[in-house]
């Protein structure tokens, strides 16, 4: 009889888990307690209007390509993905626009025009971290479990690129003078919920990624990728369980042996955790079994900021305003520090706005738009009762954007859903409200973060954007590839095919 895995959640990294798994020959089991599959990369739908809940952006397809390989699909022939130029425009508070695109010699244009003396230096940039993606990537791609991980030959060969003593901020200085052209290229720290002054050098990767292998719209929205896998691992035999929320795992001494749900309980012979792992672990996992991970230390833990979220639905069209916009504040370091260190609202917020109808007309009505405007913002912290100032704050982002040219927008709006670090604790069971999971510092990442294994039990693995790698679909996915094969070989079983 087949062996059987219980995967508990169904965002991007349990289906693709599930994936992999099921392709082994494993009985598995999907255990959603919404009734859509996703989780943060699930979508709206009201009134004809479709959004993303979480990502917008979709990175670096080649994980998510071999996972598909490895199940024997096609990825591209499942999703329609359009690589978008340009990748997004950026506002700058403190004066002037940049224009991000794909193409080098218009890239060198649009820097020559905001700053001259750093037009010349974008392709050292590219360069240096065109060789640090290459000693780094494969650092990515393996799982770290011990202090003894740290010294494989790839890491060790990608020692001298990751600079630990500098921040992000600090080493793009290294290349571009104009503070605008430095935020333009360090921004992408918040895809981890960062700020770009705290977090790791490392992720200079993010925006030469960019750059180098393209910003993409999956068609039907980031969501559609999330309804693709799962319709595939129902093909493949998974069992999808929509509606039942799991309780809390059963454990035989230090060993999972299934899950109790609001149903009953399954029995399994490993299990998956998929869902917000500091959560996850307050509610599934005894206190005895995680003394790295008790209550008093995921407390101490930093976690990253959470996003107050507009899902606007308008009357008419944008088709002047591209399909990313990213609202850069005048004073963006102080801007910084009101969301990390004094956990309060800002009076000039930063902000993104996707517009996405300019490249995918079907998510709205004919004639009408979509707009999903997300604002990093503290996660829950007394400083900020949202009851209180959930409309105050709506009304503030409202008028922020007439900054991108969103001047008659109140009038337009005919759906609106808000979302703020309240209702990402109550609803999609994010610990504090932090919409990125465990931050992305020094002091949690590679072996310090959440492994992909959990290390005080047996049979229990982790995947998502608190367990490593980290954050950001490209990241989940491979996390998802590192804890299937770690339970593949766990259980004795073949993962050569994830090498496809």
């Amino acid at each position: 009889m087949s062996k059987r895995v219980i995967v508990i959640g169904a965002g991007p990294g349990g289906l693709a888990a599930s994936l992999l798994l099921a392709r082994a020959g494993l009985d598995v089991t999907v255990l959603e307690r919404r009734q859509t599959v996703g989780g943060r990369t699930s979508g709206i739908v009201g009134e004809g209007f479709t959004f993303d809940v979480g990502p917008t952006f979709f990175l670096y397809p080649q994980v998510i390509e071999g996972i598909f390989r490895a199940v024997g699909r096609d990825f591209h022939a499942e999703v329609d993905l359009r690589r978008l130029d340009p990748h997004y425009r950026i506002v700058f508070g403190a004066g002037g626009e940049l224009l991000a695109t794909p193409d080098p010699a218009a890239m060198r244009e649009e820097l020559r025009r905001l700053s001259p003396r750093d037009a010349p230096q974008f392709e050292r940039f590219m360069r240096s971290n065109r060789a640090k993606f290459q000693r780094v990537q494969p650092c990515l791609e393996k799982p770290y479990l011990s202090v003894r991980d740290l010294l494989s030959p790839v890491m060790v060969a990608a020692l001298p690129w990751l600079a630990p003593w500098r921040s992000l901020s600090d080493d793009v200085q290294r290349f571009f003078r104009d503070p605008r052209v430095r935020l333009a290229m360090t921004f992408q720290s918040r895809y981890l919920g960062m700020s770009p002054f705290t977090c790791p050098s490392l992720f200079s990767i993010l925006p030469f990624i960019e750059y180098e292998h393209g910003v993409y719209h999956p068609m039907g929205g980031c969501h559609r990728v999330s309804e693709v896998m799962a319709r595939i691992a129902d093909e493949m035999g998974v069992r999808m369980r929509l509606g039942e929320q799991a309780e809390r795992i059963l454990f035989d001494g230090r060993r999972a042996v299934g899950v109790v749900t609001s149903s009953g309980s399954t029995q399994a012979d490993a299990v998956v955790i998929n869902a917000d792992f500091a959560q996850a672990m307050t509610d599934l996992v005894p206190a005895t079994l995680r003394r790295r991970w008790s209550d008093e230390h995921l407390r101490r833990k930093r976690h990253s900021c959470s996003a107050f979220m507009l899902y606007l639905g308008i009357e008419g069209r944008y088709d002047h305003l591209a399909h990313h916009t990213i609202y850069i504040s005048r004073e963006y370091a102080r801007n910084q520090r009101h969301i990390e260190e004094d956990h309060v609202l800002s009076d000039d917020p930063s902000f993104y706005l996707q517009n996405a109808c300019v490249t995918d007309p079907g998510l709205a009505p004919n004639g009408m738009s979509t707009l999903h405007v997300l604002v990093p913002v503290p996660h829950r912290n007394p400083n900020v009762n949202w009851s209180d100032m959930r409309e105050r704050f709506r009304g503030a982002v409202i008028r922020q954007l007439e900054r991108v040219g969103l001047s008659d927008l109140e009038s337009r709006v005919r759906f609106e859903r808000i979302a703020t670090p309240d209702d990402w604790e109550r609803d999609a069971r994010l610990y504090k409200g932090a919409a990125f999971g465990l931050a992305h510092n020094l002091g949690q990442m590679l072996h310090l973060r959440p492994h992909n294994r959990f290390e005080e039990a047996d049979g229990l693995y982790v995947v998502g954007g608190s367990a490593q790698p980290g954050s950001g679909l490209p990241l989940i996915f491979q996390g998802a590839r590192n804890a299937a094969r770690l339970l593949l070989e766990d259980l004795g079983l073949n993962a050569g095919f994830m090498d496809a």
